[in-house]
């Protein structure tokens, strides 16, 4: 089995999530910073590596996009943070309240989240649990509350 170490971590962590130049020696200037922007979506029935699960359609369900920056995605060293990863347990966290639009009928029992490259289709780049699953009804407001979505990069 292979693991990567805490600087490898933190360096993916503030590239993809955050906005930042990939730093490691040796990367080309092709490697440059990460994606603009991550979106955000919820499921109803856990996602797999291989894509699968049952994301939300219908009833004004939308990916929400959250811009790469360390302004909207917390530093490994902890939640919050707006500076530079220096943790050695490779979690980031969103830093502000991720809202969906207001559902205009029920999206059935949300219990997963989705980190997509694209607001529609696209890939899946990472998901995980809710840390509790909730029943969603027309007009209920949906959100995830910052520190709430947390990704952690190694196992």
């Amino acid at each position: 089995m292979t693991a990567a170490s805490d600087f490898f971590e933190n360096k993916l962590v503030d590239w993809l999530f955050r906005g930042q130049a990939i730093g490691i020696t040796g990367a080309s200037a092709a490697a440059g910073t990460g994606p603009t922007a991550l979106f955000v979506g919820l499921y109803t029935a856990a996602p797999s590596d291989v894509a699968g699960g049952t994301e939300v359609t219908g009833g004004n369900y939308g990916r929400v996009s959250v811009t790469s920056s360390m302004a909207n995605w917390a530093g490994t060293q902890s939640a919050g943070s707006t500076v530079a990863s220096s943790g050695t347990g490779g979690v980031t966290s969103n830093n502000n309240v991720i809202t969906f639009p207001t559902p205009n009928a029920n999206w059935g029992t949300i219990s997963h989240f989705g980190v997509f490259d694209a607001v529609s289709s696209g890939n899946l780049l990472l998901w995980g649990p809710l840390s509790s699953s909730k029943a969603v009804f027309s007009g209920d407001a949906v959100s995830i509350q910052a520190g709430q979505l947390q990704v952690q990069m190694d196992d």
